[in-house]
């Protein structure tokens, strides 16, 4: 059921990253149901030109598209998921949140406005420094998601069984869910790559620590109980500190 997130996300935040781009590069004006959006959340598409700000926005939508790509990938030829059932709340939840998360981005820049400066000017050093930081977070949460994988599978690759068991190396030594700490991460190094200072993304990173906080606690939680020789020294989501 998760892979309906991904799939729906790579579509969505692929159109958007799309139009963006070729209102970027190729001086056109964004689709007017975009636009129709922009109002509708109250964006001036008149609002006086933002400059750096639209090529940030253009790095983030790349970046959470990647993310949704990879992540597609992992849920069909890495990750082995067990057979519990997700809530219908989280499901819906979930495809409404890749959805939304996109068009923040996007609500970000004027609809028609464009910078007009040449690439290699607007790049700046939060952009290389949220990138460093995505690239850093995201080859983590694969190594933590091919050791979850490999529990329930032997030698040759082949799935053996769907139980539970107690993962260890890369970030699991520090933490239960480092996977989930790794995501937090990357929706950290989005707002940085935003310059730090979008107030509205750093909303959307709320949302993604108390959710992926609660998910992380709950599964700490279960290995407490199941598993007596649990390491104490772990932490359930933050490193040293929660």
């Amino acid at each position: 059921w998760f892979t309906h997130f991904y799939v729906v996300s790579v579509v969505w935040n692929g159109s958007l990253l799309y139009w963006l781009f070729r209102a970027e590069f190729l001086g056109e004006s964004l689709p007017s149901w975009i636009q129709d959006m922009h109002r509708a959340l109250g964006r001036d598409s008149q609002s006086e030109d933002m400059g750096n700000e639209y090529f940030s926005a253009l790095l983030v939508l790349l970046l959470l598209w990647l993310h949704s790509c990879r992540r597609l990938a992992e849920c069909l030829w890495t990750s082995v998921f067990s057979n519990g059932l997700i809530h219908i709340v989280q499901y819906f939840y979930g495809l409404g949140f890749y959805i939304a998360v996109g068009s923040t981005v996007l609500c970000q820049v004027p609809t028609n406005v464009r910078t007009g400066k040449e690439l290699s000017v607007q790049i700046r050093w939060y952009h290389i420094v949220g990138i460093t930081m995505y690239i850093w977070a995201s080859l983590h949460q694969h190594r933590c998601l091919v050791i979850l994988a490999k529990l329930r599978k032997n030698k040759s690759g082949k799935v053996v069984r769907l139980g539970y068991d107690v993962p260890f190396g890369d970030w699991f030594e520090s933490v239960s869910c480092p996977h989930y700490f790794a995501e937090l991460l990357i929706y950290v190094s989005m707002a940085i790559t935003l310059g730090f200072q979008n107030v509205t993304w750093w909303c959307v990173v709320m949302c993604v620590l108390f959710n992926q906080a609660l998910a992380a606690v709950l599964s700490h939680e279960f290995y407490q109980k199941n598993f007596r020789s649990y390491p104490k020294h772990r932490k359930a989501f933050i490193p040293h500190v929660f």
